[in-house]
């Protein structure tokens, strides 16, 4: 568990932590990067009680004035750890007292996965769309919806896995601030051909809140590791592909291609008449034209990279989908 300046939340998070009833052995370790708050003295105070049932705590961390990053502190947490199984949690969350048990014996039974859960967020109703898109994706999502903006398919602060997965995979970058550590982990384990699995339980309250360490990666930075993720293990498989969206962001994933695959484009499909009007799209910079066609209208394309948000059409893209009798993960995938 990495610590920052986590006072408000640390007696709640470690007494769910305390009340697991995962019989085996169990260690907590802590690294604290540099927090400015008594957060320190907090986890000293726990100490003791961790020590009386059976369940050392190892506390260490820098007094810096300088924050090292989230990769950093849970790299060094786990150094200092030794169990052969690792679940990460985060200060501001609260575990449910089945979490890791459920979650080790999904773990063992599938050594090179990243296991997550289901997660009940706080305040409710607080991202709604986006915890729902975290607690309803099927088995199979979980690999074809790694492209999308919500990132991770099972989201970091519910991950447990092996060490050795944990080590096979490597470490988290440690570039500090702005650099989504989890999203590029979480990448370098699938090209490592890891498997994503989710217990369907709330096993974590996920608190919101604007401290949060995830608001101080800028989208962009995200955008360009999807796009690198998607050219590598999506459209350098494709020899043509079809952008449903010919708006704002249909665009914007065409002008982030490389050359190369600026060339699979085959058209653009939308349902905007406006823009479907127009006939096509020319992209300034090569004066390439490129067809805009009805979506659902006859694809000019079987493979196809939907760009249209998730849960905003009531149903509508997904029909139109359907009708076509297009496969996720294999005719299509989501980037939106």
């Amino acid at each position: 568990m990495p610590v920052f300046n986590a006072s408000d939340w640390l007696d709640e998070c470690l007494q769910a932590i305390l009340e697991q009833d995962f019989l085996d052995r169990m260690e907590l370790s802590v690294y604290d990067d540099g927090s400015t708050d008594n957060s320190r003295e907090l986890l000293e105070r726990w100490r003791q009680r961790f020590e009386d049932r059976g369940r050392p705590m190892l506390i260490s961390g820098h007094s810096s004035s300088s924050p090292r990053g989230v990769g950093f502190a849970k790299n060094q947490a786990v150094r200092q750890s030794s169990g052969r199984f690792l679940c990460f949690q985060d200060a501001d969350d609260i575990m449910r007292p089945q979490r890791v048990r459920l979650q080790y014996e999904a773990a063992a039974a599938n050594p090179n996965a990243i296991v997550g859960c289901k997660v009940c967020r706080v305040p409710e109703g607080s991202t709604e769309r986006y915890t729902r898109w975290i607690n309803s994706l099927s088995p199979e999502q979980l690999l074809t919806q790694v492209y999308t903006s919500h990132g991770p398919t099972v989201i970091m602060p519910t991950w447990f896995c092996s060490r050795d997965w944990f080590e096979k995979v490597g470490l988290f970058n440690e570039g500090g601030k702005g650099v989504p550590e989890d999203l590029l982990f979480f990448y370098q384990s699938l090209r490592r051909g890891g498997h994503v699995i989710r217990v369907d339980e709330c096993l974590l309250v996920y608190r919101y809140h604007e401290h949060a360490a995830t608001h101080s990666v800028l989208e962009e930075t995200i955008w360009s590791h999807r796009v690198h993720f998607l050219q590598e293990r999506v459209l350098s498989q494709w020899e043509s592909f079809t952008v449903w969206n010919a708006g704002k962001q249909g665009r914007r994933l065409y002008r982030s291609l490389s050359a190369t695959n600026q060339k699979k484009v085959k058209a653009f499909c939308d349902v905007d008449e406006n823009k479907i009007q127009k006939g096509f799209y020319t992209y300034e910079e090569s004066k390439v034209t490129h067809p805009l066609c009805v979506c659902g209208g006859g694809s000019l394309c079987v493979c196809v990279c939907v760009c249209v948000k998730l849960d905003m059409t009531q149903g509508v893209l997904e029909g139109n989908l359907r009708s076509l009798q297009l496969k996720e993960g294999v005719h299509y995938y989501h980037f939106s």
